[in-house]
């Protein structure tokens, strides 16, 4: 790779603010301050894939300003949305408050002034947990103070137009006989059953009646009433077919990223802003939905959240930060098991980093430097921390319950894993300690093994699982290599492999006598 072919710090988020930066060269705008933007859905608990939104558009951000110009980040709070069904795990209570806007909606928890600002602080304290800096704007103050009224008359002046060419584009007809905008019934304070059928235009208002509305695939009740909103200071707000343009020309935004969820909705959205508000839409990417381990989409309604909150209990928020930043295409399933390969994997990146780590391939150097950097923001560190393998810390954390911190750093120094007890040490004997707590078994390692290992392999579990301990493992271990033509370092380094996920550890003796030798035959049994 020859130095003019590398952009910025030569990651796919440095090609995006390359891509971003032509692209509006080409259309002649002012790029003084180049605005991003990350919605923040606050309808239910917000998952690792909501705060990835927000990474990746920092991620943005930062290649932006590494590349010599102004940039922000937007995080903007959908708060007028409506609750459309209770998620999972949430009172029932809630029932009586479906399609009200979330902003209107007690918090059910009291500790917030209502359930979407609940919601919306979970994410937004993920995203100071793990070191993301952004402007917060909330949906019901923009509307409040009427940001978005300009575009708002625009949009309902061009009703007709844009309902047929939203049927055109995606098929569906329904604003074609409603306007693209929901008051909030002045009555029963709904939003979804309050549909707009007229715009008085001199007025700036719309004429809505409020019935009986399909949401989620049950039937809602209007409460019947008939009135009038107006635009400039009643509550209400535009479909999503038509907000996202609304709020990229008030806000100037340059770059937004979707959910591939979402296309229909970005395709509207993108002609509105360009055909119909006169703003060339923002440059954009699609990514892939985070799925968990059974293939279901991570999703706040189905239950199956993984908040940043419960992660970081586990993992450093580097570990986050690496997986949102490693790239954006392509749909992952996702689990807590995924977090010792993240803890290890940073150490890899550091020791490439700081070059304890050689790698004839120069692409892949400059790519794992630049992806470290992102994955501490731009602001890497002049020296690299303390390695202990996070497996490794983990198989203590399970043999050491009582005094843990002090016994496993005794271990740790005892192996010579580390020189000092470190106060970055002991956290994360807490963050494995946790792991160990919680979740039983470890996600399998990949290890290749040809039919003579395996035989070596079944020898060494007969023998810790023997009733009499083998008088020295370690030897045990060098001996059935041997006799089996297989290399000891070889042999040695499959045993890491299987037992830690690495390829080296602690001598191997002893820390099989730590862990445990029958529990050690098990875990490899489970590769014959």
């Amino acid at each position: 790779m020859s130095e003019q072919e590398i952009i910025g710090k030569g990651t796919w988020i440095d090609k995006l603010a390359s891509e971003l930066l032509e692209r509006e060269k080409v259309l002649g705008r002012n790029t003084d301050m180049l605005k991003v933007e990350s919605g923040l859905g606050a309808s239910g608990i917000p998952h690792i894939g909501s705060l990835g939104d927000a990474v990746r558009a920092y991620g943005v951000k930062l290649a932006l300003e590494n590349l010599g110009y102004k940039s922000e980040l937007i995080a903007y709070s959908d708060d007028l949305d409506g609750l459309r069904k209770i998620p999972e795990g949430l009172p029932d209570s809630l029932e009586e408050h479906i399609a009200k806007p979330v902003s209107l909606i007690p918090d059910p928890y009291g500790c917030h002034d209502s359930y979407g600002m609940h919601m919306s602080s979970i994410l937004l304290d993920g995203l100071d947990k793990v070191g993301i800096k952004y402007e917060f704007r909330r949906a019901v103050d923009t509307y409040k103070q009427g940001l978005l009224k300009e575009q708002i008359h625009t949009i309902l002046q061009n009703s007709t137009k844009i309902g047929d060419k939203i049927s055109e584009l995606v098929g569906q007809g329904k604003y074609q006989k409603y306007l693209p905008y929901f008051p909030v019934c002045a009555n029963c304070n709904r939003l979804y059953t309050a549909e707009a059928t007229e715009y008085i235009v001199d007025e700036k208002k719309v004429r809505y009646s409020c019935h009986d509305t399909e949401i989620s695939s049950k039937m809602i009740k209007g409460c019947g009433h008939v009135g009038e909103a107006d635009i400039t200071k009643d509550l209400g707000k535009l479909a999503w077919k038509v907000e996202f343009a609304a709020r990229w020309t008030a806000f100037d935004i340059r770059f937004e990223a979707y959910g591939k969820d979402i296309m229909d909705s970005v395709k509207v959205n993108d002609w509105v802003s360009d055909e119909i508000l006169g703003f060339s839409h923002p440059h954009h990417v699609k990514y892939e939905m985070f799925l968990d381990k059974g293939g279901k989409k991570i999703s706040k309604s189905l239950g199956n959240v993984i908040t940043a909150q419960k992660w970081l209990e586990f993992g450093s928020p580097k570990s986050i930060l690496l997986l949102l930043y490693k790239r954006i295409t392509g749909a992952r399933e996702l689990g807590f098991e995924d977090i010792p390969s993240l803890m290890n994997e940073y150490n890899e990146l550091e020791d490439i980093y700081f070059g304890r780590i050689k790698v004839d391939n120069q692409a892949k150097v400059v790519k794992s430097k630049g992806l470290y950097e992102y994955v501490n923001l731009l602001d890497p560190p002049k020296q690299s921390s303390t390695h202990v393998n996070y497996r490794l810390v983990i198989e203590l954390a399970k043999i050491f319950k009582e005094n843990r911190a002090e016994r496993v750093m005794k271990k740790l120094l005892d192996y010579g894993v580390i020189k000092n007890p470190e106060p970055e040490i002991e956290k994360l004997i807490e963050l494995a300690g946790n792991f160990s707590n919680e979740f039983d078994q470890q996600e399998k390692s990949k290890v290749e093994l040809n039919d003579t290992t395996i035989k070596a392999l079944k020898m060494l579990i007969d023998a810790l699982g023997a009733e009499k301990e083998p008088e020295d493992i370690q030897n045990t271990i060098y001996q059935i290599a041997k006799s089996n033509d297989v290399q000891p370092k070889d042999f040695f380094k499959t045993l890491y492999q299987i037992i830690l996920g690495t390829s080296r550890g602690p001598k191997i003796g002893p820390f099989i006598s730590d862990i445990g030798r029958k529990q050690v035959a098990k875990t490899l049994s489970e590769y014959t």
